[in-house]
């Protein structure tokens, strides 16, 4: 998968809280999650969960509370190939596991799917699939969002797992 130029008539990114769109799935990535002077080595399907609670934070209203990934990272052949959680970490089934930090995030025009994501990475242990990957794009995502049913007060403390899908590309190079 090889990205793409920033097309500022298609979209506008999300970078320090302004709200953007996104084009579909079919073109280009958007130049904010296009890590400078990195390679991209590796592409991967995840299909699992976005896990919410019902909370109530500082006196505010009940709310939707975004706690962590969970899903099943799979090959172009559709094999199994490692796992994404809270952290957010990636590990493949070779031990190797990444750990990552957003660093740009784009809206998609799909109001029922979880953004578009950049996040730099550091090695969190074991070699393997992920050595060397220094940053992670989440892009073609669906699904994911807070869930639709009610938080309030007889929902404090209740889970949801709302499904998503989405792409991961995985990078090497560049970064020191």
């Amino acid at each position: 998968m090889e990205p793409t130029r920033f097309l500022p008539t298609l979209f506008a990114a999300v970078v320090g809280g302004c709200a953007a769109l996104l084009p579909p799935a079919s073109e280009p990535v958007p130049g904010p999650l296009v890590p400078a002077g990195e390679t991209p080595r590796l592409s991967l399907s995840a299909r699992g969960v976005q896990i919410y609670e019902c909370r109530r934070l500082d006196g505010m209203q009940p709310a939707w509370l975004f706690l962590a990934p969970e899903a099943r990272l799979y090959d172009a052949r559709g094999e199994a190939v490692g796992s994404h959680g809270a952290g957010p970490h990636w590990q493949a089934e070779d031990g190797s596991r990444i750990v990552g930090t957003v660093v740009a995030k784009v809206v998609p025009q799909d109001d029922d799917a979880v953004p578009w994501l950049l996040l730099h990475t550091r090695g969190a242990g074991g070699e393997g699939r992920f050595s060397g990957i220094t940053s992670v794009q989440r892009i073609h995502t669906r699904g994911g969002t807070a869930p639709a049913r009610r938080c309030d007060e007889t929902a404090l403390g209740r889970t949801e797992r709302v499904p998503y899908t989405a792409d991961y590309v995985f990078f090497e190079g560049g970064r020191s």
